[in-house]
């Protein structure tokens, strides 16, 4: 198993889903883990899972679209834990909706979330990588990048995170910390769940629909992006930088 020892990560979005996997995985390998929501009484679960199994975390609640809010959160994990290794950019929101429905508000609200969150996240964490000339820095996209109807600020937004990934690849590169962004296809998450449901389509109805489609003929798990996640924080990893990485059963090659 690859391993995190002494290194210091934070995650942002992780009070379920793929991030909280993300975080949980990061402590299995040894890391000190940040555990970043919008309120910290959100991240208890997931603190409560890794302390309860032998690791070290560290429940922070923050607006990842507030400068201040993102910069107290950096500075609160860093004085606990010594540092900053590897920042992993999860937090995300939905606002679907076809574009003559969609109002200003549901585009700003993914915008500020997805792309502000994750300019401020990530220029936060490299002040400490690049003094260190360490730095990972792991940013979720989407398939969703690649054109998906009823999601055109969404779909803009994760576009727009592996353009991010791919320019900040170049510029931090030559200070020893890699950009590299993760494109999840359809996961098994509370979040696609309610989304099916809101539309009117049991939850498991609609897994089974989308598992159909694929050349695996599974849906994804949280593991499985929080694998991935893990393989691009290691140390061994060091050469791949400014890559999408698509985990998504296939969807892409279709």
């Amino acid at each position: 198993m690859t391993k995190l020892d002494g290194r210091v990560a934070l995650v942002t979005g992780a009070a379920r889903g793929i991030g909280a996997e993300i975080a949980r995985t990061y402590a299995r390998a040894g890391a000190k883990v940040g555990v970043l929501d919008l309120e910290e009484a959100l991240t208890k679960d997931t603190v409560s899972a890794i302390n309860d199994a032998g690791g070290q975390a560290l429940g922070l609640g923050a607006d990842v679209s507030d400068a201040g809010q993102v910069r107290g959160a950096v500075e609160r994990l860093v004085q606990e834990f010594g540092g900053l290794d590897i920042a992993v950019n999860n937090a995300g929101v939905t606002r679907d909706n076809l574009l003559f429905k969609m109002t200003q508000d549901d585009w700003d609200t993914v915008m500020n979330v997805h792309l502000r969150g994750m300019f401020l996240v990530t220029a936060e964490a490299q002040r400490h990588m690049v003094q260190q000339r360490y730095g990972r820095v792991i940013n979720i996209s989407s398939t969703s990048a690649l054109g998906n109807r009823g999601q055109a600020n969404y779909s803009a937004a994760k576009a727009g995170v592996q353009g991010f990934t791919r320019t900040t690849a170049i510029e931090l590169g030559p200070f020893g910390v890699t950009v590299n962004s993760i494109g999840p296809g359809f996961v098994d998450t509370e979040m696609t769940r309610a989304t099916a449901e809101r539309v009117g389509v049991p939850a498991d109805q609609r897994l089974s629909e989308v598992a159909a489609g694929l050349p695996v003929r599974r849906v994804g798990q949280p593991a499985d992006i929080a694998n991935a996640a893990l393989f691009l924080a290691a140390e061994e990893s060091g050469f791949v930088t400014g890559q999408v990485l698509y985990v998504d059963g296939g969807r892409s090659v279709r």
